[in-house]
């Protein structure tokens, strides 16, 4: 596992950093949950690992100074399940449930996400959580096409997407977790 951290991080240090602070918001929502430590240590590496997928993208579309076209979004979207193939490819333990969280950490709640279309509990716990905490890091996070959203007005976009794009339930613990936390954005 740690090669292949290394390697995403080689190619594109930003996300190597993003994968850091999605590791830490899906461990402690994973604890806010009540999950197992077994479940945590899931969930923390298919976090650290979701985005390995990207060192297959090609360098115009994953660093686009601007809003991906339609044809670079698909292009995009397949790091997702090229991530899942490569997870299964290692020899990491737990590598199934790893894969099938990382291949569906952008499925959306109303089956509107990719790469397969599932929806509401049928998109694996673990992948929902990485989900939320990736969705909260990135609009916290300034990229070429957005600034970096304060605290108050990412909470008010992912409300707004509850139940479309992220698991209500696993909203309304997120959002207690986080007032009170060091990982909250400013």
């Amino acid at each position: 596992m740690a090669a292949l951290f290394a390697a995403m991080r080689a190619r594109d240090p930003a996300t190597g950093r993003h994968c850091d602070r999605v590791v830490a918001l899906s461990v402690a929502l994973a604890q806010a949950c009540g999950l197992p430590e077994s479940e945590q240590e899931v969930i923390a590496i298919a976090a650290r690992l979701h985005d390995v997928g990207k060192i297959g993208t090609p360098d115009r579309v994953l660093f686009s100074p601007t809003r991906l076209d339609r044809e670079d979004w698909e292009i995009m979207k397949l790091h997702a399940a090229t991530g899942a193939g490569i997870i299964m490819h290692s020899d990491i333990p737990q590598r199934e449930q790893i894969a099938l969280a990382v291949r569906h950490h952008h499925e959306h709640f109303d089956g509107s996400g990719y790469p397969d279309g599932l929806a509401g509990e049928d998109i694996p716990l673990h992948a929902r959580i990485i989900s939320l905490a990736d969705s909260y890091d990135a609009l916290g996070d300034a990229r070429p096409y957005h600034p970096a959203l304060p605290h108050a007005e990412i909470m008010r976009i992912l409300n707004r997407e509850a139940g479309s794009k992220c698991d209500p339930g696993l909203l309304r613990v997120f959002g207690e977790l986080i007032e009170d936390s060091p990982l909250r954005v400013p």
